[in-house]
């Protein structure tokens, strides 16, 4: 950091420091848990609902990481025009490699802490998808922090329970 930079423009507050940590031990979570399948197994539907991990990833990298930090916290114009609506991010191209997908979601993260690290945790939000979600019922960064680890644990327990079907590994237990 240089002389002229601003401390508080560079650094989380200790409170968006303690969600963002939180948050990230999601993420590790969603990845870790992914760590060793193979692409066909990444794409394997195992569930009645036909989703399978990759979507999963997908959808966590577009309409969680991108959409709720870019889109609604920092108000990113060329991010909200490209939003889809349904389940698009769930569906995931055959020409699109298993890597470019964990990737994509690598870098939404990164994007999304760099919006994260230069926001206040009182700082209000930049857009609203009034069309999804009525009048908001998320106002700040806090809120939105809140909000995506709910959504990435959550989503990280479906991926454990598709990952013990697949292979019987379960997270954070030395069975294989």
């Amino acid at each position: 950091m240089t002389m002229t930079e601003n401390p508080s423009e560079t650094t989380p507050d200790a409170e968006v420091g303690a969600l963002l940590r939180v948050l990230d031990g999601q993420r590790r979570h969603v990845l870790g848990i992914l760590d060793g399948l193979d692409a066909k197994d990444l794409r394997r539907p195992v569930l009645p609902s036909g989703w399978h991990c990759l979507g999963l990833v997908q959808h966590l990298a577009l309409d969680v990481e991108r959409f709720w930090f870019r889109a609604v916290l920092a108000g990113d114009e060329e991010v909200i025009r490209g939003l889809t609506s349904g389940d698009e991010a769930w569906k995931v191209a055959p020409e699109v490699s298993a890597v470019d997908v964990l990737d994509g979601y690598r870098q939404e993260t990164e994007l999304a802490d760099a919006v994260i690290a230069g926001t206040p945790a009182d700082a209000g939000l930049a857009w609203w998808p009034h069309d999804l979600f009525g009048e908001p019922h998320l106002h700040t960064l806090r809120d939105v922090l809140l909000h995506v680890i709910t959504e990435t644990a959550c989503h990280a327990g479906h991926l454990d329970a598709a990952r013990e079907l697949i292979d019987g590994r379960r997270w954070l237990v030395l069975t294989t």
